[in-house]
């Protein structure tokens, strides 16, 4: 077996390979325990079936050794993990996993593996990462990963349509997918007469208690035809198709009861544009960007635009633009900018902290537009912390003031009743005198016929 002198963190589970990197490049090592299988999926082309048909990444061989055999996946940007996801990409995530496996099956193979985490959005749409996740196709043989789509898609999407979005951030604590008896036990009673449900959540979970503590399942034989399988796939298929939920959030529309008008609405996209090919930024982070109506102004001149923001509506209204408009440099997340993702997993490395990925994407800028007075007088977070941690992400940072005179920060600060008072430091010179101490000011505008004003600033 090869050595891996610098591998991925996250890579240590799957005994066919590893990803390491070399140079800054990230590359994926094949041991001789899959030779047989990835020689197979080679020389019969179906990899390159996959490729053309965007299921799973692309990747080229740079190396075939008697101890290993090195292969290059395409180069994803930003890395995202299913509890950054919106309802509609945790869906398409899951319908490509399923549509993906009965692909594999029409063409004699079969996925060993199912973990959400093997999927990712690359391009404006989902894509399976791993080279090594396929094998041959025995006839009768059930589908081995058929427990993991379950706990990994099928429980966290049902249980978002009954109790909402934040069940999609369940892999946060679940790392290995929600066990099925906690699943079940979730539903509420109605949706178990769900003939879908009943079988692939209710039932499963009875199987695997009746199984998982004892050896009275071990060697037990079960074989299912490859027709019945497909005929499950697809069931599952259709279901996940139709799942909706109906959850209000706060900022789902949140353009539409801004607190000025078109025109200045027009100048600050315009400004925004300016600046960014002034310096010209190519990799654009849009920190609480909604439904990336800035991030969009850019996507001409971008070459990649991640956009988050903490209402996951607003992302999937994003999310469903990307998708109408074909915007494959745009990538929406759900992200709390007071509490983004943590590292997780494996001494905390195995799923990196989101501000980690993008501090290692080397973006060129982050927007902080009509953000800061939510940090600040929602979260509390002191200017120079705010300040710092801008700093950390991007060279170039721009961000909107608005002062204590615009309508929001006046509702802001009668909101915290008797501490207000705890709140005078909020002023644009003090604002200015704590930004200025990490960053150079490149240009600074008022937003005319606002309370708001633009800067575009460098990192010292």
């Amino acid at each position: 077996m090869q050595t891996i002198i610098n591998r991925h963190a996250s890579s240590f589970r799957d005994p066919s390979g590893n990803i390491f990197t070399d140079n800054g490049v990230l590359l994926r090592s094949v041991n001789p325990i899959y030779f047989e299988q990835y020689n197979a999926l080679n020389n019969s082309g179906f990899y390159k079936k996959l490729f053309d048909n965007g299921l799973l990444i692309p990747h080229e061989e740079v190396a075939n050794e008697q101890s290993h055999i090195t292969i290059k996946p395409e180069k994803i940007t930003v890395f995202s993990y299913p509890y950054e996801w919106s309802f509609s990409q945790y869906k398409h995530a899951a319908l490509h996993t399923l549509k993906l496996q009965k692909y594999c099956l029409q063409n004699g193979y079969t996925l060993k593996d199912a973990t959400a985490f093997n999927v990712t959005f690359h391009k404006g749409s989902p894509v399976f990462v791993d080279s090594l996740s396929f094998d041959k196709y025995s006839e009768g043989e059930p589908w081995r990963a058929y427990k993991q789509f379950v706990m990994h898609f099928l429980a966290p999407l049902v249980l978002a349509k009954y109790y909402g979005n934040d069940m999609l951030k369940l892999l946060l604590q679940y790392i290995d997918g929600i066990p099925l008896q906690k699943a079940s036990k979730l539903l509420p009673f109605s949706a178990k007469f769900s003939p879908v449900l009943y079988t692939n959540i209710v039932l499963a979970a009875k199987y695997d208690a009746k199984y998982s503590s004892d050896d009275k399942g071990a060697g037990k034989q079960v074989t299912i035809s490859k027709q019945a399988q497909i005929r499950i796939l697809d069931s599952l298929y259709n279901y996940i198709k139709d799942l909706s939920l109906n959850e209000k959030t706060e900022w789902k529309n949140y353009y539409s009861i801004t607190n000025y008008d078109a025109a200045a609405f027009d100048f600050k996209k315009q400004l925004v544009s300016q600046w960014q090919s002034q310096i010209n930024a190519q990799k654009v982070v849009d920190l609480g960007g909604n439904d990336g109506t800035f991030g969009r102004v850019l996507k001409d001149s971008a070459t990649e635009i991640l956009v988050t923001d903490i209402d996951p509506n607003a992302v999937n209204q994003n999310y469903s633009q990307v998708l109408s408009n074909k915007e494959k440099n745009i990538l929406p997340l759900v992200s709390d900018l007071l509490n983004p993702s943590p590292g997780i997993g494996f001494n905390n490395k195995e799923r990196l902290p989101l501000q980690q990925r993008i501090k290692d994407n080397n973006f060129d800028l982050s927007l902080a537009l009509a953000l800061i007075h939510h940090i600040s007088l929602t979260g509390n977070v002191p200017f120079e912390m705010s300040a710092q941690m801008f700093a950390s992400l991007t060279p170039y940072l721009i961000i909107e003031f608005p002062d204590r005179e615009d309508s929001w920060v006046s509702f802001l600060l009668k909101s915290k009743r008797e501490f207000a008072g705890h709140f005078d430091y909020y002023n644009k010179a003090n604002f200015e005198k704590a930004y200025t101490d990490v960053y150079d000011v490149v240009a600074q505008q008022e937003i005319p016929n606002t309370h708001r004003t633009m800067y575009l600033l460098k990192r010292k």
